[in-house]
């Protein structure tokens, strides 16, 4: 079972290191990592070559890309541009450069998607420092699984037609496994290390994607809003749902392309009011 992981990275030399010598101390590293330098104006590029001149499984890449901040769009373009350079896989991972993973983490992924032929995305779960402690950074239930440490067999991944260019791309993609009729799997045991919590950096832009996200997703006005206000409640930070709104409503009046089309529209909506009913 070939695993193949694709690192976009931008101005990441304070978590760089770190990261990738978790997956050198990995008890079955990957068979493929590939780190894609977007633009960086730091030594993130450097100090990641560094570590791939020792390890003949890593190889360091770089991109050009504009200056601006698109949420979602640049790391999805960043990580498509990494796909280009790999060879043959049988799973394929995207993971963020500021985290740690546990030593024991590809042989947990090997083992589960080896136990479950019909499992199309798997990972662990984030952790976030606070104080001294490590403690689960609850942006997501813990069923939900998040965008920078998980692995797509690649029938799914071919399935759901890739990632999406946008922010949501990371809900979507597992609202379309389903659909799709794969299982998705979390593994509690296995604890990953974020040490930049999501949302750090956040401008008001970021939020209006987030409901832009929700309408491409075809979520209807209703469960959006409902959306909106739980990621408000659970950051306390009421522009989330002002501005998320707002983010919906423009993308409803202008039309915008969605993720997904009608009949997986219907089905999203019904597996989110599901989860609302407790069904």
């Amino acid at each position: 079972m070939h695993i193949s992981i694709i690192i976009p990275a931008h101005n990441e030399e304070q978590y760089i290191v770190d990261c990738l010598f978790s997956f050198v101390r990995q008890s079955q590293p990957p068979d493929e990592l590939i780190v894609v330098d977007d633009n960086s104006s730091d030594n993130t590029f450097w100090l990641a070559t560094d570590i791939a001149r020792d390890h003949n499984w890593i190889k360091v890449v770089q991109r050009s890309s504009i200056d601006e901040h698109i949420p979602g769009k640049k790391v999805v373009d960043t990580f498509n541009f990494g796909l280009q350079q790999l060879s043959e896989f049988d799973i394929i991972g995207k993971f963020d450069a500021d985290i740690i993973l546990p030593s024991n983490y590809f042989e947990q992924m090997r083992n589960h998607f080896q136990s479950d032929w019909k499992l199309g995305m798997c990972s662990g779960l984030l952790y976030i420092k606070k104080n001294n402690d490590w403690v689960y950074e609850t942006v997501a239930k813990k069923n939900h699984i998040r965008g920078p440490i998980k692995l797509y067999h690649k029938a799914c991944f071919d399935q759901i037609g890739g990632l999406r260019e946008g922010v949501g791309w990371d809900t979507v993609d597992v609202l379309l496994a389903q659909y799709h009729g794969f299982h998705i799997k979390t593994d509690a045991s296995l604890q990953v290390k974020h040490l930049r919590p999501t949302g750090h950096g956040y401008r008001s832009k970021g939020y209006q994607s987030k409901g832009e996200a929700l309408y491409k997703m075809r979520y209807g006005l209703p469960l959006a809003k409902l959306a909106l206000f739980k990621m408000m409640w659970q950051s306390q930070n009421p522009l989330i749902y002002i501005q998320g709104l707002e983010g919906y409503l423009k993308a409803w009046i202008s039309k915008k392309p969605r993720f997904v089309d009608w009949q997986q529209g219907n089905y999203i909506r019904k597996l989110r009011w599901r989860g609302v009913w407790g069904n």
